[in-house]
């Protein structure tokens, strides 16, 4: 396998660049498809590569249950620093899955509940609660997708804002936001360096709805009043994975995209330019980073077959 096992855990700061770019260069819509592909991909490439580091150092451990052959000379020579590499993949594996684990027991529990709080009321897409705390946010799953919304908040936004409001949160449905911001949590519990893609998602993805909120409204004036109102008295969303008309992101850069003229709907950029060298840059470290992972794990499987005992 080579130094190739272990260029999956670092090829994610490929596309750091474009994590950063696609928030001002891309069509959110499109930025918010690449980010989200581009980090599932890569977080997968390197979890694989650190299940077969963790396969090769958990041989080398006393009274583990694999094959005595799984830590013959050959197996272990075939990862760099076999020693370090190896044994330390086991905590970092676990770690991994850990943090996975509590982000979807979290992302669960959340939607569980906000599901049960709305229990008794009329099954309408938009829940109206009775609450002096003014937020706003979009709850997917249950028995149908809810916009579910304060009598607060409501009462801080003129008529064309709510409806920018409601618009803005049944354009998250409908784009399934939610899954695009659980995909980029999970491959950032998966690997660290794929943080600054969680963060870009999570702006991309409010404004693409903010985008299309401003398309059914026939105002971005109307849906930056909007932002800026809910901003200024929201409280934030139960999770990170629900989206919200006032969070996350910096919202003054959000205002100030409904003020300037729409983005150009043109899906990618040329490679002449510095967002499509980034956008190359890092669809192939993207490339690259499943190419390793196959061959690794092609290669640790040839040798492990060959290594065991009939």
């Amino acid at each position: 396998m080579g130094i190739f096992v272990l260029l999956p855990l670092v090829l994610p700061l490929t596309a750091w660049p474009i994590a950063r770019l696609a928030e001002q260069r891309l069509h959110p819509r499109t930025a918010t498809v690449l980010l989200t592909g581009v980090s599932t991909v890569m977080a997968l490439c390197s979890t694989v590569c650190l299940a077969l580091l963790m396969v090769v150092g958990t041989a080398q451990l006393p009274g583990n249950p694999l094959p005595d052959g799984w830590s013959d000379p050959e197996v272990r020579e075939s990862v760099p620093r076999h020693e370090i590499a190896g044994k330390a993949a086991i905590p970092a594996l676990l770690a991994v899955m850990a943090t996975g684990a509590r982000a979807l027991l979290r992302h669960g529990r959340v939607r569980r509940r906000s599901h049960a709080a709305l229990r008794g009321l009329p099954r309408t897409q938009v829940a109206v609660l009775p609450d002096t705390a003014p937020y706003a946010y979009a709850l997917p799953g249950g028995p149908r997708d809810r916009i579910v919304v304060s009598t607060a908040m409501l009462g801080c936004l003129a008529s064309r804002e709510r409806r920018a409001l409601f618009a803005h949160e049944r354009a998250h449905l409908a784009a399934r936001h939610h899954r695009h911001l659980l995909l980029v949590q999970l491959a950032a519990c998966a690997n660290p360096f794929l943080r600054p893609l969680r963060t870009a998602v999570a702006y991309t993805a409010e404004r693409w709805a903010d985008e299309e909120a401003a398309k059914a409204v026939g105002s971005r004036k109307a849906v930056a009043r909007a932002i800026g109102t809910a901003a200024l008295v929201s409280r934030t969303t139960p999770a990170p994975t629900l989206a919200a008309l006032a969070a996350p992101g910096p919202l003054p850069r959000r205002v100030a995209a409904l003020l300037a003229p729409a983005p150009s709907g043109r899906a990618w950029p040329s490679v002449f330019t510095t967002a499509g060298l980034a956008l190359w840059t890092a669809a192939t470290g993207a490339v690259l980073s499943a190419t390793c992972s196959a061959n690794s794990a092609v290669t640790l499987l040839l040798l492990l077959r060959a290594a065991t005992p009939l």
